[in-house]
């Protein structure tokens, strides 16, 4: 939609590395999960002094997950807000933060879109078709990936060949109503060079976002086509040496209701066009035996917008649009890591890593627009770019292989400001009482984008003197394991405080001129609790449950923070009742929520509360044998009427069948 209408969404939810892929990811002689996303060095999540949420690919193909916005949805403390189903603008919260205050990573590369008014990631075009895994951080990160990462880091780890051969999997599906996905990788090793090549390709035919409950609703399905491609290959010359190249390419085509003015207007002729491509040449090295590992990379990201709105002759605002916005990203990365624990012989040291690397991100963007209303042409053209520095480093060890301690610094220089970051934490074994105990503390910011501070808009005046917003906050829990059913881990309870402070927010004013700009304005307190509950109830079943508590507060104004429930909470489960069968049910809760209400008759309210909803899903697989998976997934199986962000209506119930080969 048009660049207006992106900016008041967004004005609305903020009312108020590298190293990580050449890594398995799982220490294969523990067996326990690694994460690299967190610190930069391999690490055991139970060691990590931060929350961290692994989604893998197993998890993925049992849940059936086919977005990347259905895969974040039951982490606790991200709240995942899609604007429709797949195409429609998706933004996701964490802990309360903005949703550009989210940093997104492919294979350790920032990959935020800087055409957004805000620089913050769609969340509503992606799909999982090359993902191999999502790690998802939560807590002030930018010492460790610099701007953006207030709320957070997600990190989408890209599928690699890993096993000797040819290797080749498939999976195809298709459903009700009218939805049809193909999925085709084929991976390896053959001597030096390992490969994954990947294509997927997928069609809905959706539907009306406009809930049903709105008089102005017409039942036209706003339908999602998305494709993408992926290579990924590396050439491993000598023992410790891999050169690297990815290339990405993505094209996602929607449809989108017509949001313009009062009263809406449940359109059928507008279409949202978005593709972006990606490519990368790196070079990682492990030298003197191991202790020393660098990696230089060159990335470059392309990423074109397009929206079209015909005339309508029902639409009360006699609205058309046209609407091009073209961003380009170079990003530049050395990284390196040395294992001081084979230079320093101390007993009580183990695990001890020193990073430290730089890194030069390039943003230009080049926008052009004509809207209409009631025959009124408005055409704007904008361009602007800017660049970023940054130099970090950071140490971790482990004392008497019980506590690991982790500090990261980072100086960035951007446009004229010059923000230091740094992250202090630690993380505790107690085997005595089998409990990890865990806290940090850290700070953050976010750049003003490239938008509010030079973009060209009907009414806006940019602000070129804006500073970056600035944010602290810290976090202390526990994970401890419970005996019970007869094996010592059969419980597994987290619990994780957080709370965060976020200052000089970038909020629109209106001017005496009547037109609105944006200044360094609004401050936000955000808190809550985390908790987490996976019982493995017996070797059939496992059940994993989550519940976050989020109080996010207006400091200026004493209100609650829109679209930000109080209550979340996910259950989900994995029962086998039979060999070679999977039942995966899913249960998502969300709380009420403030948000600017839509009335029934498709004309805007004021601020109100938004209610509650409970979407269940349900996952059912057969593994004929360990080539052959058929699987059916039902979404919204009892049509709940939620509607995630006010005036926009979750899909209603769709169903997959499909079949997996892997040969």
């Amino acid at each position: 939609m048009r660049r207006t209408l992106c900016a008041a969404l967004l004005c609305i939810a903020t009312a108020s590395p590298a190293l990580a892929q050449d890594i398995t990811p799982a220490d294969a002689s523990s067996g326990k999960e690694v994460v690299v996303t967190a610190t930069r060095v391999p690490t055991d999540v139970e060691n990590l002094p931060a929350s961290v949420t692994v989604v893998d690919r197993t998890t993925m193909e049992q849940r059936d997950y086919n977005t990347l916005a259905d895969a974040l949805s039951a982490i606790p403390g991200l709240r995942v807000v899609q604007e429709g189903g797949p195409g429609g603008v998706t933004s996701v919260f964490i802990r309360g933060t903005n949703s550009e205050h989210v940093l997104v990573l492919l294979d350790g590369m920032p990959i935020n879109d800087s055409s957004n008014p805000a620089a913050a990631f769609n969340f509503g075009e992606d799909v999982l078709g090359d993902i191999e895994r999502i790690e998802v951080v939560r807590g002030p990160m930018a010492a460790v990936y610099g701007s953006g990462a207030v709320g957070g880091v997600i990190n989408l780890i890209t599928r690699k060949g890993t096993q000797q051969g040819v290797h080749f999997t498939g999976d195809l599906a298709g459903g009700y109503p009218a939805q049809v996905r193909g999925v085709v990788n084929a991976s390896g090793i053959e001597g030096p060079v390992d490969f994954s090549g990947t294509f997927e390709s997928q069609s809905q035919r959706g539907y009306d976002t406009t809930p049903p409950r709105e008089v102005i609703n017409t039942n036209t399905p706003q339908g999602f086509r998305d494709m993408i491609g992926t290579i990924n290959l590396g050439y491993t010359p000598i023992p410790g040496t891999r050169f690297s190249l990815l290339l990405r390419a993505r094209q996602a085509v929607y449809g989108f209701d017509n949001y313009n003015g009062g009263p809406n207007f449940d359109d059928d002729n507008s279409t949202g066009r978005d593709s972006s491509l990606i490519g990368r040449v790196g070079v990682h090295s492990t030298l003197f035996g191991g202790t020393y590992e660098t990696e230089l990379f060159v990335g470059r990201i392309q990423e074109n917008r397009g929206f079209r709105e015909l005339l309508n002759p029902n639409d009360p605002n006699q609205a058309t649009q046209f609407e091009g916005d073209n961003s380009y990203r170079t990003d530049v990365q050395w990284n390196n890591t040395v294992h001081l624990d084979d230079l320093i012989h101390i007993a009580a040291l183990s695990a001890t890593d020193f990073t430290y690397g730089y890194e030069y991100i390039g943003d230009s963007v080049r926008s052009a627009s004509t809207l209409s209303f009631f025959g009124a042409p408005f055409a704007s053209t904008t361009s602007g770019w800017m660049t970023t520095n940054a130099a970090y480093t950071g140490l971790q060890t482990t004392l008497w292989n019980r506590l690991t301690v982790t500090g990261q610094l980072r100086q960035d220089w951007v446009l004229g400001d010059t923000p230091l970051t740094w992250r202090l934490g630690a993380a505790y074994d107690v085997p005595e009482i089998a409990t990890h105990f865990k806290a940090s503390y850290g700070t953050a910011f976010l750049a003003p984008s490239l938008f509010e501070r030079f973009g060209a808009e009907a009414g806006y005046q940019p602000n070129p003197g804006l500073k970056p917003e600035q944010a602290r906050g810290w976090e202390a829990g526990f994970v401890t394991d419970i005996p019970a059913f007869g094996s010592p881990k059969s419980i597994s309870v987290g619990v994780t405080y957080f709370n965060e402070q976020v200052q000089q927010l970038i909020d629109n004013i209106t001017l005496p001129s009547g037109n609105f700009t944006y200044v360094n304005i609004d401050s936000a307190h955000l808190q809550g609790v985390e908790t987490e509950l996976t019982v493995r109830a017996a070797a059939w079943m496992t059940l994993t449950a989550s519940y976050t508590y989020t109080y996010a507060l207006d400091v200026q104004t004493g209100e609650v923070l829109l679209r930000r429930p109080q209550n979340a909470a996910s259950l989900d489960a994995a029962i086998h009742p039979v060999p070679k069968l999977t039942i995966a049910p899913e249960l998502l809760y969300t709380g009420e929520f403030q948000d600017f209400l839509t009335n029934n008759d498709g004309t805007f309210g004021s601020v109100g509360t938004s209610g509650a909803g409970i979407v269940a899903n349900l996952t059912i697989t057969y593994d004929v044998d360990p080539r052959v998976q058929f699987y059916t997934h039902v979404s919204n199986i009892f049509d709940s009427h939620f509607e995630p962000a006010n005036g926009f209506a979750i899909p209603g119930p769709s169903v997959w069948t499909g079949v997996r080969l892997k040969l």
